[in-house]
């Protein structure tokens, strides 16, 4: 009984002490402003994350962007290159061509009905 009783003295004069009190307060400044602010130091470095995911996006665009103004260029100067275009993205073709699409497409084979039969 003699040892509850002087840790609880102890306990007592922790809890009333005056570096207790302070620690108490700084802790609890330290816990706000570093996670549960608005400006907390999380949410900076969340912001810092998005910001370089940002300029990765811009640095993508951007070469795209270059990409296009290139081929706009070829376009303008080159009217070869402009049927080019026509005949791989848009499938034209001059009058006595053919054109066959090969497809790289994994379409499910139709099976085989059971009273049909294969040769």
């Amino acid at each position: 009984m003699k040892t509850f009783r002087s840790v609880k003295v102890f306990l007592l004069r922790v809890l009333h002490s005056a570096v207790f009190k302070y620690s108490v307060v700084c802790i609890l400044g330290i816990l706000i402003v570093g996670f549960l602010d608005e400006n907390s130091v999380w949410s900076h470095m969340k912001n810092r994350q998005r910001i370089e995911e940002l300029k990765e996006e811009t640095e993508k665009y951007n070469a795209d962007f270059r990409r296009d103004q290139a081929q706009i260029r070829e376009l303008e100067r080159n009217p070869k290159a402009m049927e080019k275009i026509a005949r791989e993205r848009y499938f034209m073709k001059a009058d006595d061509e053919d054109i066959f699409v090969l497809s790289d497409d994994d379409r499910e084979a139709k099976g085989v009905i059971k009273h049909e039969t294969t040769e």
